[in-house]
């Protein structure tokens, strides 16, 4: 498999770690839209949100406990946004399963 994301959890690409556990990895996006922007992605390859299943729903689950706690790290008091984009026409541009974790400053309610 040819995916940039599974070659960053297994430590074949580099990168700039946030997090990392048997089930997930948090590292900083390259371009980031925010002053912390983290990518989260499970350490099992999952194409996108279509592609969550109950035999592979744990990974999900387990980010979502783990974001909250890098947040909290990461200095977030204020808040955070988490973006999941799902297919070509929402701009997931990397076919494995990532939430951006956006936050340090005002986002304002409007996302686009």
């Amino acid at each position: 498999m040819d995916c940039i994301f599974c070659k960053i959890a297994n430590g074949e690409i580099p990168s700039k770690k946030v997090y990392e556990d048997d089930k997930c990895l948090a590292f900083y996006d390259l371009n980031p839209q925010a002053p912390v922007h983290v990518l989260f992605v499970p350490k099992s390859h999952i194409a996108s949100v279509n592609e969550i299943t109950e035999e592979n729903s744990d990974y999900v689950s387990h980010i979502f406990t783990v974001i909250p706690k890098v947040a909290k790290e990461l200095g977030l008091e204020n808040g955070y946004r988490i973006i999941n984009n799902c297919g070509a026409d929402a701009g997931q541009t990397v076919m494995h399963l990532h939430f951006h974790l956006l936050g340090g400053k005002e986002m304002g309610e409007k996302i686009i």
